[in-house]
């Protein structure tokens, strides 16, 4: 087993198209030593176009349709950035974001897509939704059946645009609603005379195929305006509909206009290498791109043929390579869907339809999603053939977790500590026991504490955001003013550029965070190591008493701010067993800080942070300290999306088991209980208050934004924790 062999390149994806998809696929079975690969999506799942007909009539659900590029990313060993492309510099390599700072590469490529988002037809914005991206048309297609279901809304559609797309949507559209019991009326308007994209013998089977389905097809029609009652047509007349789908032809995104890019019509120009032209550093793919020398309609079938050279190109120009060209074929079979479980083939001028071509299209398309589902286990590194005793057992256990998981033991930490025999000084008032040491500088109360994480994403922005939080909980937790902090930062080795890029993006995050609560970064220390750790050594000052884990009294009241399982979600992330969309969405929760909350409960008579040693050690940490007892409402604790499920199927942090065996809990032992035992990462703050203030305080937590809640309440002692 060798060490990692250092990043000297970063190759960035912008954007999570097809293409790109199947490039993360190959990329975990033959990744480049040496490339750090990340992808730039706005959301955790790209949805796959060819299936989006098929959802819409209701065959597929949205998880059938979605393609999890979490997932992906964690197989290709790559970071992924949940955020929007909205420039670019080429000169400084850089990508620059919606909701963060820029990210640099050395390498990048486009998949970005199109919308059908009609910004120049008045009304469209506001009134209508366009067929892509897929996202927005699909929640508001939902929302929409919904409505008409319970009699809010005429089952009455327009789609603009008579082209394939707006086609096979009006007739999926029309299936589903006559499917829920409804009376559709779809009009599609259409300003040629038929339908585009398809020889004259196929548009009129599609045309006959509408009206089978009770489509109004509305050819050599333009619309002038969309309003809240539906479409105004050129000349006067209208067009009534309580929803208004845009379809009318590929549009590229808005911002490509405002880079210097070169570009035909708003589309990426490129060569037969996929290169931006005049750029070797660009690529672009799907449709995004204008391949000028061999210009193809937008289909999906040219972005899934052109990943196997994209993949080989990016390669081979992160390694100084020669090239592959890509050639797209002139012709390529169409499968149609005709509203239910049929479908129209055509090729070559020939076309037929039924149930059977159907089930072809059907058996192509989860085939693709299963090779994006269905990822293969890549062999481990070979083992040395000769171990000392006891190395086969650990390598054979759990893959060692990030975050809070990584921790000691309480009971092997309780032990170490209580070897010690530290100096007395007057001035350290409360050592180990509570969340800080609380030291009197003065007269004044000051905290101070030192937390790092192990990686547990290869986001370094991400991560620094994480640690800052999870660093200043145990300020927060003491009822103290954040002050200053200092950074511990280890790096994979990597070459100096790659340094100070990923120097750069953990420093911004910290000081974002650390300057939001107050805090300034005073220095640090860094150093290059095995893989990414953030930590980070804060001190509060203390306005009034510090709060401890020691002055909880019978009759107080349990109020947790943030839900539990990180340690569930990010093991079975490691395993890839996760739902990306719940690790996105518990990330997220995590990076977001919990200095107001605080501030709400800064006069509790108890307080901790959630962290590694679950939600049960931590209380039990108070229950003993202050000689009580609690009672859980199990019901009542928040849990985030998808842990629950994950803990069922067997999915726990390395550090749970320990955790079980420091804090008993007694009660049923059901995978909800057992994530009391979860190691937690930037968790919530876990106060005891006094009865008749609880609601209050819940009251303006809501408020803020959190996801408290009031979990149990405090008895008698001894101290030992039941659930009810």
């Amino acid at each position: 087993m060798h060490a990692p062999l250092p990043l000297t390149r970063d190759i960035v994806l912008i954007g999570g198209g097809h293409t790109h998809a199947l490039v993360l696929r190959k990329w975990g079975m033959a990744p480049l030593p040496g490339a750090r690969l990340t992808l730039i999506n706005p959301g955790p799942t790209a949805p796959y176009s060819g299936m989006l007909p098929g959802h819409i009539a209701g065959h597929y659900t949205r998880d059938e349709l979605d393609i999890d590029l979490i997932r992906l990313c964690r197989f290709a060993g790559a970071r992924m950035i949940v955020d929007h492309a909205v420039g670019i510099d080429r000169k400084q390599g850089l990508i620059h974001l919606n909701a963060r700072p820029p990210v640099a590469y050395d390498l990048a490529s486009f998949d970005i897509g199109i919308t059908a988002q009609m910004e120049r037809l008045p009304g469209f914005a506001k009134h209508a939704v366009g067929a892509k991206p897929l996202d927005a048309y699909s929640e508001r297609w939902q929302q929409f059946r919904a409505q008409v279901a319970a009699g809010q809304a005429p089952p009455s559609v327009a789609v603009i645009g008579g082209g394939v797309a707006g086609v096979e949507l009006s007739m999926a559209m029309a299936h589903a609603l006559r499917a829920d019991g409804a009376t559709p009326q779809i009009t599609v308007i259409e300003g040629s005379e038929g339908i585009g994209g398809v020889p004259p013998a196929t548009g009129r089977r599609l045309t006959r195929a509408m009206a089978d389905q009770g489509v109004t097809f509305l050819t050599n029609t333009r619309a002038q305006e969309v309003t809240s009652q539906g479409v105004v047509l050129e000349g006067g007349s209208s067009v009534q509909a309580a929803l208004v789908v845009g379809a009318a032809g590929a549009y590229p995104h808005g911002w490509l206009a405002m880079t210097d890019l070169p570009l035909t019509d708003g589309f990426i120009n490129i060569s037969d290498t996929l290169q931006v032209q005049d750029d070797p550093a660009l690529f672009a793919c799907g449709d995004c791109a204008h391949m000028a020398a061999h210009p193809r309609p937008k289909a999906g079938v040219f972005a899934v043929r052109a990943a196997p050279v994209l993949f080989d190109n990016l390669r081979a120009a992160a390694a100084g390579a020669p090239l592959r060209t890509f050639k797209p074929q002139r012709d390529y079979l169409k499968l149609i869907s005709l509203g239910g479980k049929v479908a129209l083939a055509e090729k070559l001028g020939l076309a037929v339809s039924g149930k059977l071509l159907w089930r072809l299209k059907n058996r192509i398309d989860t085939k693709f999603m299963r090779s994006l589902e269905e990822l293969p286990d890549m062999p481990a590194p070979d083992r040395p053939a000769v171990m000392a005793q006891g190395v086969t057992q650990m390598l054979d256990d759990k893959p060692l977790c990030g975050g809070c998981g990584a921790k000691v033991g309480s009971d092997v930490l309780q032990q170490s500590l209580s070897r010690l025999k530290p100096l007395a000084r007057p001035d350290l008032l409360t050592g180990a026991g509570d969340d800080a040491a609380v030291l009197d500088i003065g007269g004044q109360r000051q905290v101070i504490t030192t937390d790092h994480l192990r990686g547990f994403v290869d986001d370094p922005y991400l991560m620094a955001r994480i640690a800052a939080v999870h660093a200043l909980g145990d300020i927060w937790a003491m009822g103290a003013r954040p002050q200053v902090a200092l950074a511990q930062i280890i790096l994979p080795r990597m070459s100096p550029a790659l340094q100070a890029r990923t120097l750069d993006e953990v420093m911004a995050a910290a000081t974002d965070v650390f300057g939001a609560a107050g805090a300034a970064i005073a220095g640090g220390h860094s150093s290059m190591g095995a893989e990414l750790t953030i930590g980070f050594t804060v001190t509060g000052l203390a306005e009034t008493e510090p709060v401890l884990t020691s002055g909880a009294r019978p009759g107080d009241v349990l109020i947790l701010t943030r839900p539990i399982g990180t340690g569930v979600i990010l093991a079975a992330d490691m395993a890839r067993a996760a739902k990306g969309r719940h690790v996105v969405a518990m990330l997220d929760r995590m990076a977001q800080p919990q200095g107001d909350a605080a501030h709400t409960l800064r006069n509790a008579h108890a307080m901790t942070d959630v962290t590694g040693f679950g939600l049960a050690g931590h209380l039990m940490t108070i229950c003993r300290a202050s000689g009580v007892s609690a009672t859980l409402d199990l019901a009542a604790i928040p849990v985030y999306a998808g842990a629950e499920g994950l803990a069922e199927q067997g999915h726990h942090s390395t550090l749970f088991q320990p955790n079980r065996d420091a804090a008993p809990v007694f009660g049923p032992d059901s995978p909800r209980a057992q994530l009391l035992h979860d190691p937690q990462t930037a968790g919530g703050l876990l106060a005891v208050v006094p009865a008749g203030q609880a609601q209050a305080m819940l009251a303006d937590l809501l408020t803020q934004g959190h996801d408290a809640a009031i979990i149990g309440t405090l008895g008698e002692g001894p101290a030992q924790i039941t659930l009810c």
